[in-house]
């Protein structure tokens, strides 16, 4: 008996040991944070004076700029709803992010316990200087956009729950039960001392926010604790008022008081934008200063996301074109942000989200050769560079560059239509997807960075011989032609029987996928095919470098055109065998007309099918991060995006079909690909390969690369040159 008693104590101490432990380690950020307390008796580290957000260090009040990036939940091969993240890797990332010079991250979600694990033992090693966060909490998005009624009591209830999960995640306080998509777990880390501020909600869709306006006109003039709304808010504006005081009320229930924020984007932003084409674009308004700070220490900051490509109005509006660069072009985007600071006086201002992507694909023009997509690595830095600067310049508050890590499941609204199927987008790579390359950290395919392009086939002998193949058969004018591919690109390399001199000669590498295509055209030089090709590669001289699409093939111009009445189409253009290859090429402005537009846009389109020549080797003075081939003497290299190909997702061997059913692309299982090279002399036209032009060449008869599909990926992480530009771009402000 006796010696039970005496187990038992030492449990009872046991027990009381790690609970102190835990104590400690629970409530050890908020010795370490200097704080003050306001007159309710709240903490407080960061609050609004005037249009500035403050910190409280040193015993005093300081100007303090939010220098950020915004992170991501999902890794390459997931949705962000798996939250595969670990705290190892926040914690590696969380250094990266603090050495590029930033003070801020921005998470838009409830995250796993491991974000806000690391958050505390990360800036426990940086007591000196810690790393803040914005916590976000994401509103029904999904529900919002189909109900449009932000009154509907599941979506009011589901909003203010997981506003409270939120709170309680950050203050180590919640239990939170696992349900598909969303994060669950214990959350016992305090990271609340660590708290820059709160935003809540979405990029709020314009026509959900006008039928809520317009089928609850009786909700108006609510009163909270914290927050009110004014007179002249609009009832979705009064709802915004209920979820910023019911956050409030939560988080003093841990006596806090932190800045608050709703997220607001441009399309719903509370100025007048006599240039823009789209009505949906300037429909209504969400105005943060029709909501009432009554009784919140901390105070309350306005927060947009803000590109300069988007909308249309960036580079259309005369109005926004009264603020030159020294060489005379209009910065339309500065002159934004100072017509949106001008309108909230007396109240901070955050961009909380700009940048532009480093991407292949372009999916929006804008003005300064600010455009959505088509930078290289060097382009996107000095970009995002240029528009901290704007951001800092015109009195901001703080800039968050979007974002930290490429993702691999977003989707862009020019190549969504050519994914498919649709759920595996996760699953591969697309170098035309812009939204996928928006990271100061690259999140590359597996292959890209092992292999470099650099007219240098050496690295290839590191590749195990199932990763690779060799191409038997004959092939005039070459030695010998190896493939392989990953999650972004089909990669060709071989050594020619003589040097590859673009001045004398064009090469071109057909592509075969499925059947139909093009059995003849001019590029094959008076030639035939018993099996026609989709695409065509074409390497020359740098302008004529590209990947180009049989017509009949071409589902740009099949969708936008047949499809859409957008484009002029030839019918002769989508007979079989037209003879024809077109460039390849993405829409980045559709044609609109009345009702939807307020007067006629036109049609845009890109070349998106240019291959530019250079190195990828990232050692190199010379590296182009979108560099898709090089020859030095007799060894040609190259890498072309599987959409470049017709590829709608090469990871369940899918490609883009010629049928359809109601003018719609489908997709279908192809084999694998042929390849077709040959080359043709620039002086008499000569060409090497495709036979003697007696009989239509053999092209069935050549050999079909094949993969397996998959379903798990690898991928290589690696800062990008825009994380070094973007580390003298922060270092060149002070955030406070």
């Amino acid at each position: 008996m006796r010696g039970t008693t005496t187990a038992g104590k030492w449990l009872l101490r046991i027990i009381l040991a790690l609970a102190v432990i835990f104590l400690v380690w629970h409530y050890l950020p908020l010795h370490q944070m200097e704080t003050v307390r306001s007159a309710g008796g709240a903490q407080i580290k960061f609050r609004t004076n005037n249009d500035r957000i403050e910190v409280y260090t040193n015993k005093t009040w300081t100007p303090f700029f939010a220098k950020g990036v915004n992170i991501g939940a999902a890794l390459p091969g997931t949705d962000p709803g798996e939250l595969p993240i670990t705290k190892e890797h926040y914690l590696q990332w969380f250094k990266m992010i603090q050495d590029m010079g930033a003070n801020t991250i921005r998470v838009y979600t409830i995250l796993q316990p491991a974000f806000y694990e690391a958050v505390v033992e990360y800036n426990q090693r940086h007591a000196g200087q810690p790393l803040y966060f914005i916590q976000g909490v994401w509103a029904p998005e999904e529900e919002l956009i189909e109900q449009k009624d932000a009154y509907i009591d599941e979506i009011y209830q589901h909003f203010q729950r997981d506003i409270s999960l939120a709170v309680g995640a950050v203050y180590g306080d919640a239990d939170i039960p696992a349900e598909f998509g969303r994060a669950s777990g214990s959350y016992r880390a305090n990271a609340g001392p660590y708290l820059l501020g709160w935003q809540i909600g979405t990029e709020w869709d314009p026509t959900m926010v006008k039928n809520t306006n317009e089928k609850h006109k009786d909700k108006a003039g609510f009163t909270g604790a914290h927050f009110s709304a004014k007179p002249e808010a609009s009832p979705f504006e009064n709802w915004l008022a209920e979820m910023l005081d019911h956050l409030s009320s939560q988080e003093a229930q841990f006596g806090w008081s932190h800045p608050v924020s709703f997220t607001n984007w441009v399309t719903t932003d509370p100025l007048s934008h006599p240039g823009e084409v789209l009505i949906a674009e300037d429909m209504v308004s969400v105005d943060a200063t029709h909501i009432r700070v009554d009784d919140w220490a901390a105070g309350y900051f306005a927060a947009f996301h803000a590109y300069p490509y988007y909308p249309d109005f960036f580079h259309l509006d005369d109005t926004l074109k009264d603020l030159p660069e020294p060489d005379g072009t209009p910065n339309t985007y500065k002159s934004y942000l100072r017509k949106l600071k001008a309108y909230h006086p007396g109240m901070p201002v955050m961009i909380t989200e700009f940048g532009v992507p480093s991407s292949l694909g372009v999916a929006h023009l804008g003005t300064m050769g600010r455009n959505q997509g088509g930078h290289d690595e060097q382009e996107q830095g000095r970009i995002d560079a240029s528009l901290l600067h704007d951001i800092y310049s015109e009195g901001m508050a703080g800039a968050i560059v979007f974002s930290w890590q490429d993702e691999w499941f977003k989707r862009t609204w020019n190549t969504m239509n050519f994914e498919m199927p649709p759920e595996r987008r996760k699953l591969w790579h697309n170098v035309l997807t812009n939204e996928q390359h928006f990271g100061l950290l690259a999140m590359l395919s597996s292959k890209d960075g092992p292999l470099r392009i650099d007219g240098d086939s050496s690295d290839w002998d590191a590749l195990k011989p199932g990763d690779k193949r060799k191409l038997e058969g004959s092939y005039p004018g070459w030695k010998e032609l190896w493939m392989t591919h990953d999650e972004a690109y089909v990669y060709i390399t071989g050594k020619l029987e003589k040097p590859f001199d673009p001045q004398q000669e064009l090469l071109y590498i057909g592509a075969d996928t499925i059947p139909g295509g093009n059995k003849h055209a001019e590029e094959l030089g008076g030639r035939t095919l018993d099996e026609g090709l989709e695409t065509l590669i074409v390497l020359g001289k740098d302008e004529e470098s590209e990947v180009r699409i049989a017509s009949n093939y071409d589902f740009h111009r099949r969708l936008y055109g047949l499809g859409y009445g957008m484009i002029d189409v030839k019918p002769e253009e989508f007979r079989d065998d037209s003879g024809l290859f077109q460039p390849w090429k993405l829409a980045v402005s559709l044609e609109l007309i009345t009702p939807d537009s307020k007067k006629h846009n036109p049609f845009e389109e890109v070349d998106a099918g240019k291959l530019k020549r250079g190195t990828t080797d990232i050692a190199s003075q010379d590296f182009q991060s979108l560099a898709m081939w090089q020859a030095k003497g007799d060894t040609v290299e190259m890498r072309i995006p599987w959409m470049l190909l017709g590829f709608s997702d090469p990871s369940s061997l899918q490609v883009i079909g010629y049928g359809g059913e109601d003018g719609k692309l489908a997709s279908v299982t192809t084999q694998g690909i042929r390849l077709v090279p040959w080359i043709v002399s620039r002086s008499g036209g000569q060409v090497t390969g495709l036979g003697d032009g007696k009989s239509p060449y053999p092209v069935s008869a050549l050999p079909v690369y094949q993969w397996k599909p998959w379903d798990k990926v690898q991928y290589v992480e690696r800062v990008k040159q825009s994380y070094d530009l973007m580390k003298q771009a922060f270092g060149s402000i002070n955030g406070g």
